[in-house]
This record gives structure tokens, sequence and C-alpha cells, in this order.
């Protein structure tokens, strides 16, 4: 197959339609650059999602993992290995926190903080068996599997999928009065993103994230920050939740901790928290195995050094002001976000948000829509000023804005 068209005609014919991509297939990367397999090349303005934050095929990335792939990349938990230790120790302090448990991909992180909220809400809070209950909020997005699609409140996700997981209660998000009242004495935990990315990258309201923190510190329930997007340098900070100077309970990690090679995701805590597992009641064959430890170790390394948290910063500055004008001309009616991320509101005389993408990717530059009318915008944090300017000069373009 040498054609566009082939590639997706064979893609079509022997995968399960679970996606709808854009009529583009790469077949080379690096840095916010891919290549399609016409040798045409791409602004990556998506960054998978935030898991390509330090870009495509990052040299530091690469060379840890091409090291670790000459020693052993697999051993399963039945064994230790000499990468773990490090790793845990590292992200623990990372997040200032005290114990690790690492997964593989994001939603299975968020099923391992469910579990680890049930249980502490079992063997610490003292809520009688079978009751622990766990607030979530509207249009959250943290995964698909069945007891994830359980508590969306997006018809795509979740239809079709019953008989649902009962234990949760959804409430507006952003409003702290429906979540006190949801509170209850069988809660152990509310489950927040401190922005919601696939929603449209949704800021709560200024205070929202301090008076999630003060209210469930008071009502002794666990405040469980899904920072699989939003987390590790996506929006100027280490963390979304440190815009309001908030430590949660138990962070969840995912996307960029992997950085684009490999799937990694983890749930950060106290050894109060997670110290309720003993041997045999959680795991994943290949969490926390020799090479994603590696790859884990060299970003928590990256981050360190607090470039990526300041690109974003920067750059997201440069973003946003760019975005700006484009508002109340008829062409975007809305923009929002943090760093190096926002989401963009497409006015329906424009085309909806497919249409936007489409219409980019044959200017060469790749976002995606998300709920009809939004696009994303969340390049890697290598992208260069320049780079940025251009391919937001390319959407004002589109758009007529």
């Amino acid at each position: 197959m040498t054609s566009t068209e082939a590639f997706i005609a064979a893609a079509e014919a022997h995968s399960a339609h679970n996606y709808h991509p854009l009529p583009v297939v790469v077949a080379t990367a690096e840095g916010a650059w891919m290549t399609d397999v016409t040798g045409r090349r791409y602004l990556d303005l998506l960054a998978g999602y935030s898991a390509l934050n330090f870009g495509h095929r990052h040299p530091r990335l690469l060379a840890a993992a091409r090291a670790q792939l000459e020693r052993v990349t697999l051993t399963s938990r039945a064994f230790h290995h000499d990468r773990y230790a490090d790793f845990c120790t590292q992200l623990a302090d990372l997040c200032g926190m005290e114990l690790v448990l690492p997964m593989n991909t994001g939603t299975e992180a968020v099923e391992t903080a469910i579990k680890t909220a049930r249980k502490w809400g079992y063997r610490v809070k003292g809520v009688p068996d079978g009751r622990a209950g766990i607030v979530v909020a509207e249009n959250n997005f943290h995964g698909r599997t069945t007891t994830v699609v359980s508590f969306s409140t997006d018809p795509e996700a979740r239809a079709d999928f019953g008989p649902y997981t009962p234990g949760f209660t959804v409430v507006p998000y952003g409003d702290l009065a429906a979540l006190d009242a949801a509170v209850d004495a069988d809660t152990v935990a509310v489950l927040l993103e401190p922005i919601q990315g696939e929603a449209g990258v949704l800021v709560p309201p200024r205070g929202y994230l301090a008076g999630v923190r003060e209210l469930t510190r008071a009502r002794n329930v666990l405040f469980v920050a899904d920072e699989i997007q939003s987390g590790l340098g996506r929006t100027g900070t280490t963390f979304a939740c440190e815009h309001e100077g908030v430590v949660p309970d138990v962070y969840v990690l995912g996307k960029a901790l992997g950085g684009g090679v490999v799937p990694v995701s983890a749930v950060v805590s106290s050894r109060e928290v997670l110290g309720v597992f003993r041997p045999g009641e959680h795991g994943s064959t290949f969490g926390g195995n020799p090479l994603a430890c590696a790859v884990g170790l060299e970003v928590i390394a990256m981050l360190r050094t607090g470039e990526y948290q300041r690109r974003a910063a920067e750059l997201g500055d440069r973003l946003h002001r760019s975005l700006a004008p484009m508002v109340g001309g008829g062409a975007v009616d809305e923009v929002r976000g943090r760093g190096l991320w926002a989401g963009v509101d497409i006015n329906p005389s424009r085309g909806d948000g497919r249409a936007v993408s489409e219409r980019l990717l044959a200017r060469g530059v790749l976002v995606k829509d998300t709920h009809g009318a939004t696009i994303r915008i969340a390049p890697p944090l290598v992208i260069d000023e320049e780079e940025l300017d251009w391919g937001l000069e390319q959407l004002r373009v589109v758009l007529g804005a």
C-alpha cells in the first residue's frame, strides 16, 4: 500500500469502527511535526490528547527506552526489578506524596483510584459494606471501561453498555453547593478533573478546586484529582490543581507520564490511602514494568527542570492572546483554557468542529473536534513560537477570522 486511501480502506475493512479518524495516515514524526505516507508534513496541535507533551520521539526519552530495551522489558510483578523502587520514589516525591501504584492506561488508573477510594472507605472511614459512594461531575471523561461509562453523561460513550455500575452521584461541574448537597455519610470520594478536557477544555470557576479541597477535608472524603490530561506540565504547572494552591488526596496520572513512548499511568497518594491494599487484591501484568519505569523516570527528570512548565505558561499566554481576537466576530463563540491548552467553540456559520478540523488538515495542521462544535488545541510543549503562530494563522484563515 502506498496511498492514503488504500491504508484507510484496509483499516476500515479490518478494524472495528470505534474511532472516526481524520483522513491522514501518519508514517513518521519528530518534535511537533508528523509526516504522512505521501511525505506531507503536518503540525501537531493535539499532542495525543496530552500524551505527547514532550513531542514526538524526544531524544532523551528514546535514549532511556533504548537503554532499557537492551536490559529487560518485562518481569511482571511476580518479581522485583531494579527500576521499580526508583520510579515509585521519584514519582511520589514529584507529587509530594508517599506511595505509588503503577498501572498502564489512564482508564486503568481511574479504575484503580475508584477501588482505592472504596477500600479506604470501608477499611479506614468505616462505611458499611456495599454502600461506598463517589461523587463525580457532569461532562466528565475518565475513560471507557464499563464502570467509568456508568457515570458518564455523554450518551455516545454510555449508550448500549448497561447494566451500569452503581455507587456514583453526578453533580454539575463547578457547583460547590450541589457537591456539598451530594456528599453524605457513605461518600468516600469526590472524583474530578481539575480541567475537563474531553468536554471542551472547561475550566472551573475560580475558587472551585479550593472549595472542593476544603469541603472534602471537612467531611472526611477523599479528593481524587484526575490529572491524566491536565497534569505534567500542560497548564503551565506540574499539576493543574496548583493554580489554586490545592493538593488533593489522590493524583491520577497517565498520558504524558509515558512520554509518548509507552503507556504508563499511576495512582499516587498517602500511606494511609494506598496502604489499604494487601498482596493479591489488585494488580496488572504490565503495570510498573521495567520499560515503563525507565521512560517514566526520564519524564520525571525532565519535569524537575521546570522547562516544560515554563514553556507551557509562556506559550500558553501567546496561544490565548492569539485566540482572543477571534471571539465575537462571527467565527468563534468562545475560547477556554489554561496554559498550552484551549477549547475553541466554532460558530455554526463556519461549520462544525469536524469540518474545521478537515479544513485545517488540508492546510497542514492537525487538531480534533469534540462534542460537535468544539476543537481542542493542545500542542506538544516543545513547539516553538514560530510554529505555534503559523498553526494559529491557518486557523484564522480557515475560519475567516
